[in-house]
């Protein structure tokens, strides 16, 4: 199936790490989230990439145009560096579409945009390219399509670190706990299309607000339910993670750990 990214988004909460680089463009480790998702993908059999961009699209082109492969790979070195031969291979079967989707256009804009690249396809995947995941995919996408629903998305408990608190008329605290331990679920961003969501998007509107409710309204919209989930919305989960990359312990690098 094809799998469109959305790396067009300005990425406000992330400009501690400089105004010149698109969140997706972030790193953890030797590459950036981007990198992480498209490899998640990859890894169970979808290599078709189209990426919606906006905001700096030009540094994420250019970081593939100019994609240096011996970063993550075993290579032989000859002649003083003339001659490298790799022993192994990231993105060799990979197929990038880039395609401009608007510098302000939300999701639900982003996604009508590349309609005319799926043609012919069943059902599509997409992400907002800001989280991380060891999920199963082929358990999510057969739920889907064992289902009479036209979308499905990963939802997860959050991993923030704020709390959430609860209080009487007057002002009270009755409750104060960990967001993670509140029951509340969100959207991680990982979805599953069958072609007819475009029936569900108009001009102007956002993914999840006005089409959602329209499946929400017919009982096609589906959640998929698996909580280990890590989000890059700010400075501090991007060091998060990249201290889990460094000590080894980075359960969504699934291509590694297999």
């Amino acid at each position: 199936m094809k799998v469109v990214l959305f790396c067009g988004g300005l990425g406000t909460r992330l400009r501690e790490m400089g105004d010149d680089l698109p969140k997706p463009m972030v790193r953890i480790g030797y590459r950036p989230i981007l990198w992480h998702v498209m490899k998640y993908y990859a890894h169970f059999g979808h290599t078709q990439f189209i990426l919606c961009l906006g905001y700096k699209a030009d540094v994420i082109k250019e970081y593939f145009l100019n994609y240096k492969e011996w970063i993550t790979n075993d290579f032989t070195m000859r002649r003083g560096g003339r001659d490298v031969a790799l022993e192994t291979s990231d993105i060799d079967d990979w197929e990038i579409r880039f395609v401009d989707t608007g510098l302000r256009s939300n999701v639900g804009q982003r996604l009508r945009a590349v309609r005319q690249l799926l043609e012919g396809e069943e059902m599509f995947l997409a992400n907002y390219s800001d989280g991380l995941t060891d999920l199963n995919l082929h358990a999510q996408v057969d739920d889907l399509a064992k289902s009479d629903k036209i979308a499905s998305f990963l939802c997860s408990r959050p991993t923030q670190s704020f709390h959430v608190v609860d209080c009487d008329k007057d002002g009270s605290v009755t409750e104060i706990s960990p967001v993670g331990r509140s029951g509340i679920l969100i959207n991680a961003g990982y979805f599953v299309f069958r072609r007819e969501i475009f029936d569900y998007i108009r001009e102007g509107e956002e993914l999840v607000v006005e089409p959602f409710r329209r499946l929400i309204g017919e009982r096609r919209l589906k959640g998929y339910r698996y909580d280990p989930f890590w989000c890059m919305d700010t400075f501090k989960e991007q060091q998060e993670l990249s201290d889990m990359f460094v000590g080894g312990n980075a359960p969504w690098m699934v291509w590694a750990n297999d």
